[in-house]
Order: structure tokens, then sequence, then C-alpha cells
């Protein structure tokens, strides 16, 4: 089977992809120089607030993308020779593709949540200092996820590596299914120990700072730790999550945009949900299918239906799985683990 062409090849829209990723660090130096210049906790209204302005600016960005495509394939010859398409569908299928892929990678990002409460929670980092390492963390997981996103756009040439990323996603969702939630533990991370062995770390905070001076000896802060961890289990993360939203769409434009807002909107929900995470205790059972049903796509579905499985189906069964998965999680809350009650005779 022939890979389809893509639709804004990078040699060809190098501006586009340029002035894109230049919007975005406009953004995020507006986010951390303009409005949390000072180090102080984020309250979960405005947290809700900045979670709907990132929504709201990742769909405006595809209504966007959707009349650019409109403007630019009026009539995309490879898409109008299949029969039942008509002249706009070349933006349709690209709107519709930015918008599953973004649903998913924002879905995932649910697991990313969970890693950051235990990692801040393990290290003791103050809540008026989460942003800032947040913030950096996420800077550096658009970095890695672009490489990987680079690296699979080359990868996914040979139809063999298809295969490859279906079967490794159908594998994971089952055993996210059939396993139990597994604790993360910070201080096995390798990167962490290398670092510890190299790097002398402080023992205590130095405000927001990652590095510091002592006696002429530079040491790293606790901050750096965090934030390192953070940037380790990110990388674990895109390993899933790449190959997960090149099973819906092999645009390199779509892959790379939906990613990097589904990132962008990261801090704003943990700050928003980081309390109430336990709620959607369902929700990876739910990402667990999304993830065997992508792989079903990529291995067989996709083949089955002539070379690309409808994306208005696909989108309709991942919003259909996690709608089902969130109900259910409300519907059938989580029970209590029995904690230790002191008595009042061992109080001090």
């Amino acid at each position: 089977m022939t890979a389809t062409p893509a639709l804004f090849p990078l040699g060809e829209y190098w501006w586009l992809y340029l002035a894109f990723t230049g919007g975005v660090l406009v953004l995020l130096a507006l986010d951390l120089g303009v409005f949390h210049r000072e180090a102080r906790e984020v309250r979960f209204r405005e947290a809700a607030g900045w979670s709907a302005v990132w929504v709201s600016l990742g769909l405006a960005f595809n209504v966007a993308l959707y009349q650019y495509a409109l403007w630019k394939f009026p009539k995309d010859v490879r898409l109008t020779a299949t029969p039942g398409f008509d002249p706009g569908s070349a933006a349709w299928q690209t709107a519709l593709e930015f918008l599953a892929g973004y649903v998913v990678e924002y879905s995932l990002s649910v697991d990313n949540i969970f890693v950051f409460i235990v990692v801040l929670g393990y290290f003791g980092v103050p809540a008026r200092h989460q942003h800032r390492v947040l913030f950096y963390g996420i800077l550096g997981a658009l970095v890695f996820r672009a490489l990987f996103i680079s690296l699979g756009s080359l990868l996914m040439q040979f139809h063999w590596v298809v295969w490859v990323f279906g079967a490794f996603l159908i594998f994971t969702g089952i055993k996210m299914l059939s396993a139990p939630e597994s604790a993360v533990k910070p201080e096995r991370n390798l990167l962490i120990r290398i670092v510890r062995r190299f790097l002398p770390v402080t023992p205590e905070f130095h405000g927001q700072r990652f590095f510091v001076r002592q006696n002429g000896r530079l040491f790293g802060t606790p901050l750096l730790v965090a934030l390192l961890c953070l940037e380790a289990t990110d990388i674990v993360f895109a390993v899933d999550s790449v190959p997960a939203i090149y099973a819906l769409t092999s645009e390199p434009l779509v892959v790379f945009t939906s990613n990097v807002f589904a990132i962008l909107g990261l801090r704003s929900m943990y700050f928003m949900l980081g309390g109430a995470v336990d709620r959607f205790h369902l929700l990876r059972y739910g990402l667990a299918v999304v993830l065997i049903f992508v792989g079903l796509k990529m291995v067989w579905l996709d083949g089955w239906y002539g070379g690309k499985f409808p994306i208005t189906t696909s989108l309709a069964i991942i919003g259909a799985v996690l709608a089902t998965s969130v109900i259910a999680s409300f519907l059938l809350p989580k029970r209590p683990t029995p904690a230790a009650v002191a008595l009042p005779s061992e109080k001090m």
C-alpha cells in the first residue's frame, strides 16, 4: 500500500511550521513572563480559565486550518477520486483528523497529570513553585515530542513500521487493561540517579532556582531534580502517544500541531484536576480501549477499508469510549483505601 502524499510537506510549507512554532513560543513567553512572573500558587478558578483558553486556542487553530485547506485545496485530486467525497474533502478530512488527534492526546494527558502529582509530591515542591517546574517541563516535552514526531514521520514511510506501531499500541492497551496500576517511583529513575552521581544536590529549595553556587561549587536544587524526573517520564509517555496519533493521520502538520496544543493545556489541567484525578479512575480503561482500537486501525481496519478507516467513525468511537469511561467513573466511584486512624490516646 502506497502512503498518501502529505498536504503540507515540511519542504514546501516550512514557513507554516515556523510561524506556528513562533506563535507557541510567544504564548509561552507571555505565560511565564507576564501572567506568572511572580511565584504563587495557581488556584482552581485561574486554572479553569487557562484550560478554557488553551482549548479555545486549539479549536480556533483547527477552524483556521480548515479554512486555509479549503482555500488551498478546493478540489484535491487524491480525495475527489474516491467515491462519496465532495470538493472540500481535503479540508474536512484535515480538520477531523486534527480534532481526533487532539482528543486522543489530551485524554492521554490524564496519565501525565497523575505522574505530576506523584513527582511533585515526592520531591515536596511548594505549590507556589509548581507552575515554574511544569512550565519548563512542558517546554522540554515540546522539544522531545517534535523529535519523536519527526522520527515517526520518517519511519511511517515504511509500511512494516505501521504494523509494528499498531502491534505495540495493541500490546500497550491490553497491558493497561490487565495489569494493575503501577506506582511511579522517582527514586528509581535512571536519569535522576545519574544526575545525583555527577552533580551534588542541595537538601533544601532555593526559591525558583534550579542551580545554586555554594562555596564556589555548583549545586542542583530539588527543583531541578523534579524537573528532570518530569522530562524523563514524558519521554516514556511519548512512546505511546506519538504512534497513537499516527494511527489517526499521516499528515505531519496535524500530528505536530494537535500534539502541541494537547501538551500546552497540561499545566492548567493539572492545577484544575489535580485534587480530583482519582475520580476518573476508570478513564485508564477507556484509554486502553482507545489504544487497542487505534492499533487495530493501523494493522487491520485501514487495509479493510481500502487504505483509510473513516475518520468520522474513528472520532465517534473514541469520543464514545472516553465519555463512557468518564461517566462510569462518576456512577461507580472508587472505593476509598482504608487508612489508619489515630486513637485519642495516641495523640501527642
